[in-house]
């Protein structure tokens, strides 16, 4: 089967949207707990930053809507590259991570190149 969009999510939610945590705040979420070494630490953000500098930010998210972020599935192959060290830190803390492959993502609020923004309400995709 041939899959249009992919997550990678924790298990545990978030705050804002009650759906599970995506790949970065995971990795924030390890930051602010000081769980990451120094050079972990900027790895990290070398990571984050380039994808702020390369992928848009939804405007949603930057509003902080109850929405949450897939990636197209065909951007998925560079996206899961450049994602691969932050993984690779999940994986050394146990951070639990699920990756989520769907071609039903819900209402759709905000549309790329490379990724959707879904409205979530009460923890799920509407």
């Amino acid at each position: 089967m041939v899959y249009r969009y992919m997550r990678i999510q924790g298990r545990e939610e978030s705050y804002v949207t009650k759906y599970p945590k995506g790949v970065f705040s995971l990795c924030w979420n390890l930051i602010r707990d000081g769980v990451l070494t120094e050079a972990e630490k900027a790895l990290f953000i070398a990571i984050d930053d380039w994808f702020k500098e390369n992928l848009p930010e939804p405007e949603p998210c930057m509003n902080h809507e109850k929405v949450i972020t897939f990636f197209k599935c065909a951007a998925t192959e560079e996206m899961q590259q450049k994602l691969q060290p932050a993984i690779a830190l999940l994986d050394k803390y146990q951070k639990p991570y699920d990756v989520v492959y769907t071609n039903f993502v819900g209402t759709i609020v905000y549309e790329d190149e490379w990724q959707v923004a879904v409205r979530v309400e009460e923890g799920k995709m509407v």
